[in-house]
């Protein structure tokens, strides 16, 4: 049974994963150098034992990576670089990093066992609860799943196939992210013209995501031939009202890959494979 955790680096989502750890009787350690004041005073109140990399690396039966995703790379090699000495351990990469980055640090730090792993919802605490969604070796995964059992932390376990974590967080978080962004343009657009109030009550007689609704991925392809140049219309109007239009030509480019499916009636699978550039030897560039 694990008894001491890592973290690197404790921001508001790793320092509630460590306070939760440290409720049930764990060690969490985390390495203080270069850390930020704020990043001290959270690792404080969350209880964490600063300890520097190579004590830290030693010393635990898993290490937590949640970092910035730029950073991902640069903290599996600095772990890398400290096991060279012959310490090990189970390293669990919980950034919201692409697969093939996942993969490339699990071949770096080989031949320990690494856990591709992802974060879903908001930091423990205060009430809220996370999943952590995790592929990989299904022994260690297991283990992990274990560890958080009696935590405000949900753990799932996908598979064992390095990247599956990583790809459900960035495809999820893709679409939650973008919506942000387009709801912040389009309200834009709507408030220069003097009409966000009347948006806002549009938008509010819908209730259900659009990533739940599948079998509009179908439809979309067929009317892409009509979508297409109403975005590119919608790109004037927020260029018009000063605002960013990338993504909205970016839109347009993509329901492009969908011209030859006018009124078609196609399966999910069927337009996947359209958008792709699959079908009938089309090439997606």
């Amino acid at each position: 049974m694990m008894s001491t955790i890592s973290l690197l680096h404790p921001g508001s989502m790793g320092a509630a994963f460590g306070a939760q750890l440290r409720a049930l009787g764990f060690t969490v350690l985390w390495c203080p150098d270069g850390r930020s004041d704020a990043t001290r005073r959270r690792a404080e109140q969350a209880g964490l034992e600063a300890a520097a990399l190579p004590e830290l690396v030693s010393r635990c039966d898993l290490l937590l990576s949640l970092c910035p995703p730029a950073a991902a790379e640069q903290v599996a090699e600095q772990v890398a670089e400290v096991r060279a000495t012959g310490a090990s351990t189970v390293y669990v990469e919980a950034n919201a990093v692409a697969p093939s980055r996942v993969q490339g640090i699990a071949d770096r730090l080989a031949p320990a066992a690494v856990i591709d792993a992802a974060v879903v919802g908001s930091p423990p605490a205060g009430g809220k609860t996370a999943t952590l969604y995790l592929s990989g070796p299904r022994e260690q995964s297991d283990r992990i799943a274990e560890l958080f059992a009696e935590t405000d932390i949900r753990t799932h376990v996908l598979g064992e196939r390095i990247g599956q974590a990583s790809a459900l967080k960035l495809s999820y978080s893709s679409f939650q992210k973008v919506s942000r962004v387009l709801a912040a343009v389009a309200y834009g657009a709507a408030e220069s013209y003097g009409v966000a109030d009347e948006l806002l009550v549009i938008a509010s007689k819908r209730t259900r995501s659009y990533l739940v609704e599948t079998d509009y991925i179908p439809k979309t392809a067929a009317r892409a031939w009509r979508w297409g140049p109403e975005l590119e219309d919608a790109a004037a109007l927020l260029a018009d009202a000063d605002l960013p239009d990338a993504l909205m030509h970016a839109a347009a480019t993509t329901l492009a890959r969908w011209e030859g499916n006018r009124d078609e009636r196609l399966g999910v699978a069927e337009a996947l494979e359209a958008l792709r550039g699959e079908r009938d030897g089309g090439d997606p560039d």
